[in-house]
């Protein structure tokens, strides 16, 4: 079969973006105020991605969420938004400065009764849940180390039919460059293996950004 995909120039993804749901001016405060953090601004989410975010929690109905790595809240926002006003989306992060930003954000948005922030090692908060797959719908965006270790904790909490969504799992194209000199492209090329042999789980990785997968937990 010929293949089908486009090659996304800088000019076909400004278009993608132009026909999106554009981001309204808490996003755009929060993307000013993160290009004040310099080279670590490239951590943060993109519209493109929020708005996936955004429709996918709309789309699960979910109620209850966890964000594992929020920095300065764009994700947080998109995610909150998509909940209904008595749900629950739980945020982990070990920066007060970053997450400065994010309670700003949420404030703005009028967010700050569907949100709560969890300050520390996010495995430490995580493993403090109760085991109820009561979670519809998880983000996890943070260190690579420990990627499949937030994972199982995620996967413990998540309803069947719910969602795992894991950013950065293309990681600059390295993922496939077996001589690469990156640990963390290494790391997420190990854990995509192991995501895409896990029986627990149906996975489909999409080329958005730097790589968004999604993972149903199985019934």
């Amino acid at each position: 079969m010929p293949l089908k995909h486009v090659a996304l120039t800088t000019e076909l993804y400004d278009y993608v973006v132009a026909h999106g749901t554009p981001p309204d001016a808490v996003l755009q405060e929060i993307e000013e105020r993160t290009k004040e953090f310099g080279h670590y601004q490239i951590m943060q989410c993109v519209p493109e991605q929020g708005a996936l975010l955004h429709m996918l929690t709309k789309l699960v109905g979910a109620r209850k969420a966890i964000e594992v790595g929020t920095f300065t809240g764009y994700s947080s926002v998109c995610i909150g938004r998509g909940l209904p006003k008595d749900g629950q989306l739980l945020c982990c992060d070990v920066s007060e400065e970053w997450t400065r930003v994010a309670r700003d954000a949420w404030e703005k948005a009028g967010l700050t009764d569907r949100i709560q922030l969890a300050l520390g090692p996010a495995l430490e908060t995580l493993r403090s849940l109760p085991q109820e797959a009561d979670v519809d719908i998880a983000f996890l965006d943070a260190d690579k180390l420990n990627y499949w270790a937030y994972f199982e904790e995620l996967l413990l909490r998540v309803r069947p039919n719910g969602l795992i969504i894991i950013d950065n799992t293309l990681f600059q194209g390295e993922v496939i460059n077996p001589d690469t000199e990156h640990e963390s492209a290494r790391l997420v090329h190990a854990f995509n293996e192991r995501l895409a042999a896990d029986q627990r789980v149906e996975v489909v990785m999409l080329p958005i950004h730097d790589g968004v997968t999604l993972a149903r937990k199985l019934l």
